[in-house]
């Protein structure tokens, strides 16, 4: 009992030795969000929303009526340091005495003199958290995509969001023509007739998944419309249980169901083993071919293996039930 003593005593200070070194190690700090401003605007000083308006009367005309206008306004009772257009774009005193020179004011644009992690660094002074929480490592951010690349905090173009375009999947289409041509298959996502959305599937600001998916895995997003096919089956198919992609097409396909290829021959991708799936696997057999088998008329092999996603019951081995 001793001895047992003397190591829970070793086992407690030990932790207590790691959690001050974990506490006194200033690289594990929370990171800064005070915004990277240009080289040329580090002595700059405030001028007031009143002096940029002057010049800018168009862009103040167009931003007064968004979210981040009214938020300045809000607070400067408060706190009458916030600055309004100045809160994003930086002290601007260098900027009105050179106004043609790029570099003396934060301007969200690839043109402008501030590096796209200036220009982000501006934003996530508020926008930090939530979705933004994977946005460092993200695809978006390593292929150096600026948040006005996406959106337009200056103008009320979209009903939500202040979007460059006035919806979601508009500005998603942008960069991705490709997924833009495959909802304009015959079988696709509901997405053209306004039933999902990009968003519903994707998180554009970062996530823990290659194509930024709202989850862990493909079938944990198909699963949150398609929960028939969720299971647990006592008879799973493995293919479904690995993947939806396996099978399907996530945006459109030119074949029913957004299958990747037409059936018998999707299913003799993997079921070329003797017996009827191999005899099958001919031309001839096919509904308008010279010698139309009826196993490969209307749902093919699911006319038979209905239950091709997965079975619950006892005879249901092969998913005929």
């Amino acid at each position: 009992m001793k001895d047992f003593l003397s190591r829970m005593r070793l086992v407690y200070l030990t932790l207590i030795a790691g959690i001050a070194a974990i506490m006194s190690c200033s690289s594990l700090s929370p990171p800064s969000l005070k915004p990277e401003l240009n080289a040329a605007q580090s002595h700059a000083q405030y001028v007031g929303a009143s002096v940029c308006s002057s010049c800018h009367e168009l862009e103040n005309s167009h931003w007064s009526h968004t979210v981040h206008a009214r938020i300045p306004h809000l607070a400067a009772p408060d706190n009458p340091k916030v600055e309004g257009c100045e809160t994003c774009h930086g002290p601007g005193s260098e900027h009105v005495s050179a106004p043609a020179d790029k570099s003396k004011i934060m301007a969200f644009t690839h043109q402008s003199g501030a590096t796209v992690s200036q220009q982000n660094s501006m934003c996530l002074q508020c926008h930090s958290g939530k979705e933004r929480i994977a946005w460092p490592g993200s695809v978006h951010q390593m292929n150096d995509l600026s948040c006005s690349d996406c959106h337009n905090p200056m103008a009320q173009f979209s009903q939500k969001g202040l979007l460059r375009k006035d919806e979601i999947n508009q500005t998603c289409y942008s960069c991705h023509q490709q997924q833009r041509a495959e909802f304009r298959k015959r079988s696709h996502m509901p997405l053209p007739e306004g039933k999902v959305t990009c968003i519903d599937c994707h998180n554009p600001h970062g996530s823990n998944t290659d194509p930024m998916l709202k989850a862990d895995t493909v079938n944990q997003v198909c699963y949150q419309c398609h929960q028939e096919k969720r299971g647990p089956f006592i008879w799973e198919h493995a293919p479904v249980r690995e993947s939806c992609l396996n099978c399907h097409q996530p945006h459109g396909s030119n074949h029913e169901s957004l299958l990747v290829s037409t059936r018998p021959f999707l299913c003799q991708t993997c079921h070329t083993n003797r017996g009827h799936p191999n005899d099958l696997m001919t031309t001839a057999n096919l509904a308008s071919a010279s010698n139309p088998d009826a196993r490969l008329i209307n749902r093919s092999c699911q006319n038979c293996h209905a239950q091709i996603h997965g079975s619950n019951h006892a005879a249901g081995m092969l998913f005929h039930r």
